[in-house]
């Protein structure tokens, strides 16, 4: 079997597992799903979505969000961690959208990695989940999953996402990376894969004791 067959072949068996994967975050809009995004980092997706209803209703749009303070933004985030720096974001990249964007979120993934604390990761999932585009976001359960069965051999989440990119058919990038996310959270723990319940394990690096593999 080529490389490339054994790539089809694990991202044919992950799309049979989880054909309804969809994001985990709740958003009605572009605007709504970037502060999620922003709020996930070191944060479970369900934690998030305990807190946005709130902060959403109290700041339904940038140019709301552009006329808080840090401080005003801090107690209805506390929950997620890291909320100080969190809380500036926030409100710093609300004041960019309204003074460079006419207070919408730009649909380029060049412009949104111009926000404070939007880097290519949430860049990705917003050009995906927000506008439709072709992008294979790498957050930890990408990285971790990909680099145990060898769809990747990287040290790093951008080398990670530049394989992928070239190991993944562009029209399957936005559905892998929610393959991926579901397999990392059901069966490809961190410290605790199941692999003898994972379908993949005649294809992975790390269940057959490949070192390299064990990342």
């Amino acid at each position: 079997m080529t490389q490339e067959e054994r790539y089809s072949h694990i991202l044919a068996e992950l799309e049979r597992l989880y054909p309804q994967a969809r994001p985990a975050l709740h958003f009605d809009s572009p605007y709504q799903l970037l502060v999620a995004v922003i709020l996930s980092a070191q944060c479970t997706d369900v934690k998030v979505n305990t807190v946005t209803p709130a902060l959403f209703a109290a700041y339904p749009s940038a140019a709301a969000l552009a006329k808080a303070s840090p401080e005003e933004i801090e107690p209805y985030i506390k929950t997620c961690g890291l909320y100080h720096n969190k809380a500036k974001n926030l409100v710093e990249t609300a004041r960019a959208l309204v003074d460079r964007f006419g207070g919408e979120v730009p649909d380029s993934h060049e412009a949104l990695t111009t926000l404070p604390g939007v880097g290519r990761k949430t860049a990705n999932v917003v050009m995906s989940c927000a506008f439709g585009a072709d992008a294979i976001a790498v957050d930890t359960h990408v990285f971790r999953v990909t680099n145990r069965l060898g769809l990747a051999d990287a040290g790093d989440v951008l080398k990670t996402e530049q394989q992928l990119m070239e190991r993944i058919p562009k029209e399957q990038w936005s559905r892998a990376h929610h393959w991926l996310i579901y397999h990392g959270r059901r069966v490809c723990a961190a410290r605790k894969p199941a692999c003898g319940e994972c379908t993949l394990r005649a294809f992975c690096e790390y269940a057959n004791g490949n070192p390299k593999g064990k990342k």
